[in-house]
């Protein structure tokens, strides 16, 4: 397959809002290593907190880690394997974890992978010699030895599987960081892409009661096709969930939003012995208040999700593939490279689940 030597790339370089387009190299893969054609990328929450100064990201970068690629040549002569094992051969679509680990440190070693003390981090990475074309917002896409890659099943749609590095993946992750959620009451805070993916992933495993809250009702109203059964509002929350539990309170909380009003809101509706999971909060916040002796006379366990290890990334593909829900439909409007611009402004809407970006 021909590559062009030149691989153009929107530059995030710290200026809120702005992204400047700039031609690198198209790089050579060396052994271990794969380069793909990027497709798509949709814009997750966190590329626009890290766009609009939420968040610190090193920078000059190039943003964008929600990607699906087509391999267009890979390095040495026997390539990496995907995560089931098999080849990985050129035209092959596929998706990749968000951090490439070296398999060696202590995190490693530890089943964090996705804090590996040498890591690479797609969408995060400063610009430097040889180490350019890392993000999703650009024609190529150089993958690292040690990223852990899927292959896309040929009949899912670039909306549905371009989230599976990031969103859905972690969800996996958090829902295994909730126990076992059948026949249990999970409450879900949030119905973005995160809290959407959560309440289908729980009701696939036979919660008995999911329920979502959101503050938005353009997003609440997605959640009853994602595997809700009940939809609230936060003010209606508390009466729902005692209703439902018999005054017990919720098996699990999974919070997806980052809020520390809806943490509050949630937090006197575990009940004794259930399960905090907190994804949402990637971006700085005010402290919320915790109460020890409560924390300790209910056995409550309280668990942070960040990222995720490659099992996950091989489940979300897998939970895609079963193509039970229609995430093809969260992806509201898809832009071109030249328009990513356009796509960061359209992206901001609270009612634009994902903004896709694509050649």
């Amino acid at each position: 397959m021909t590559v062009s030597n030149q691989s153009r790339a929107a530059v995030f370089s710290g200026e809120a809002g702005k992204l400047t387009f700039q031609a690198f190299p198209t790089p050579e893969p060396s052994k271990g290593q794969v380069l793909v054609r990027v497709l798509g990328t949709t814009l997750c929450g966190s590329d626009l907190h890290s766009l609009h100064g939420r968040r610190t990201v090193p920078t000059p970068t190039i943003l964008g880690h929600e990607i699906v690629g087509e391999i267009v040549s890979i390095g040495g002569s026997a390539g990496p394997l995907d995560l089931t094992g098999a080849e990985l051969h050129v035209g092959d679509r596929v998706t990749w974890s968000i951090v490439a680990s070296c398999n060696e440190c202590f995190f490693c070693h530890h089943d964090l992978p996705q804090k590996c003390e040498r890591m690479i981090k797609y969408g995060h990475e400063p610009i430097r010699p040889n180490l350019a074309l890392l993000g999703g917002l650009a024609e190529h896409c150089l993958l690292v030895a040690g990223t852990s890659i899927v292959k896309v099943p040929a009949e899912l749609d670039l909306a549905v599987c371009c989230p599976a590095s990031c969103a859905t993946a972690t969800i996996a992750a958090a829902v295994e960081a909730a126990g076992n959620v059948s026949d249990r009451t999970v409450v879900i805070l949030g119905a973005g892409m995160l809290g959407l993916t959560a309440a289908a992933l729980c009701r696939l495993r036979h919660s008995a009661n999911v329920v979502v809250t959101e503050l938005h009702e353009v997003r609440r109203q997605h959640a009853m096709t994602f595997g809700a059964t009940h939809n609230v509002a936060p003010n209606e929350l508390r009466a729902v969930v005692l209703e439902l539990t018999n005054g017990r309170g919720a098996d699990a909380v999974i919070e997806c939003t980052g809020s520390p009003d809806a943490m509050e809101n949630a937090w006197p509706l575990i009940r004794i012995g259930g399960r905090l999971v907190l994804v949402g909060s990637v971006f700085p916040s005010r402290p919320v208040p915790l109460l020890l002796e409560q924390t300790v006379r209910r056995n409550l366990t309280i668990v942070g999700v960040h990222n995720y290890a490659p099992r996950h990334l091989l489940l979300g593909v897998e939970f895609l593939a079963e193509r039970k829900f229609p995430f093809e439909s969260l992806v509201k409007r898809w832009f071109s490279l030249n328009e990513v611009s356009q796509a960061i402004e359209f992206a901001s809407d609270p009612s634009a689940l994902r903004i896709g970006v694509r050649l």
